[in-house]
């Protein structure tokens, strides 16, 4: 996503660099004070640049705002990833992500409801694009980790997952589950064979 279009290709590194502190001040504030929070003065006051530099740099703050939940979601799967790169065995590997995953939301409530927030402000504005390319992220991401488990359709697995995911977000919230109880579902859900 550029920030304005056609803009980004004209752009020097310094002024790249600028526009990314831009967005990393954004991540800020919606971490901080969701969506209804973020807005150009609460990013100008996180950041280092002024309201007018948000401006020029972006001329539509819901370009902003996908940009900096396309980094959550980023530094999020990276995240993951490296929890990931932990492991040897498969199996091991899946269920460290799968807790890490959880855990996060635990740990930040807050993001959870920015998440579902994003993505109903989207929705509503006709613009799934920037939702689904989160979800397709982590379905990848689901997918590898599946793939050499021997499951039946490991991406099919993988949407499963996901989706089981992030209801298990919102139910934690209202009736939070050990972990070891939630593998026992997920168990079920990748390996169980429907055939």
């Amino acid at each position: 996503m550029s920030a304005v279009p056609g803009r980004s290709e004209r752009l020097s590194p310094n002024q790249l660099a600028k526009q990314e502190q831009i967005v990393e001040a954004a991540r800020v504030v919606l971490a901080r004070d969701g969506l209804a929070g973020c807005t150009v003065r609460a990013i100008a006051d996180a950041g280092p640049l002024t309201k007018s530099a948000i401006h020029y740099y972006f001329a539509d703050i819901d370009v902003l705002i996908d940009r900096a939940m396309a980094a959550h979601i980023t530094a999020f799967a990276a995240g993951l990833r490296e929890v990931a790169a932990r492991y040897d065995d498969p199996r091991e590997r899946l269920f460290a992500v799968l807790e890490e995953y959880l855990s996060v939301f635990a740990a930040n409530p807050n993001a959870a409801f920015l998440w579902f927030e994003y993505w109903i402000a989207a929705g509503r504005a006709q613009h799934p694009q920037a939702i689904d390319v989160m979800l397709t992220s982590l379905t990848e991401l689901l997918a590898e980790l599946l793939a050499p488990l021997d499951v039946d359709d490991p991406r099919a697995r993988a949407r499963a997952l996901l989706s089981y995911l992030l209801g298990t977000v919102v139910q934690q919230r209202v009736r939070p589950r050990p972990f070891a109880t939630l593998r026992a579902d997920i168990e079920a859900l990748c390996f169980a064979n429907y055939g």
